[in-house]
Parts: structure tokens; sequence; C-alpha cells
């Protein structure tokens, strides 16, 4: 039997706001699709958001790290973003 493993890339973001302040962007749930961030970003598939205090986070991903990366630059207050 063969066995496979996933290549997920991690990365560590550091916002400059907490976390549940950042869920206002939402706020529109009908037209984003999620009502928090973290819901958001758990959308995508393979991808999971999982906060490990009020301003920081670990992104996982299989195959989706590009374009979440990308968004967040662009939306989101980022005060470092590490890939691990």
């Amino acid at each position: 039997m063969k066995t496979t493993t996933a290549n997920y890339e991690t990365l560590i973001v550091t916002f400059t706001e907490p976390i549940r302040s950042l869920d206002y962007i939402f706020d529109d749930a009908e037209a984003w699709g999620a009502a928090s961030l973290k819901e958001w970003i758990d959308s995508y598939e393979s991808t999971r958001f999982t906060p490990t205090d009020d301003r920081t986070a670990v992104i996982t991903s299989e195959y989706n790290m590009d374009c979440v990366r990308e968004w967040l630059e662009r939306y989101m207050p980022i005060g470092s973003l590490v890939s691990a």
C-alpha cells in the first residue's frame, strides 16, 4: 500500500489589531459568505486558521496559501507574516 504525505505550508501572522476586531470586514456576511476572518480562511479547501493569542494566528494550507497570503497582505493590518 502506497502512503502519501501532504505538503502543507504554514504562515505565522501577527496582526496590528486584535483578531476579533478584524471581523468588522465581514459585517456583511452574505456578501463574503463568512461571518469572521477565521471562517473566511477556513472556507478555503485544505486551509485552517488557528489563533494562538489575541493578535497572532497560525495558518496552514495544502495548496491555497498564495491566494490567502495575497488577500491578507492586501486587506488586513499585518505586523508580521512569517513562513514557517
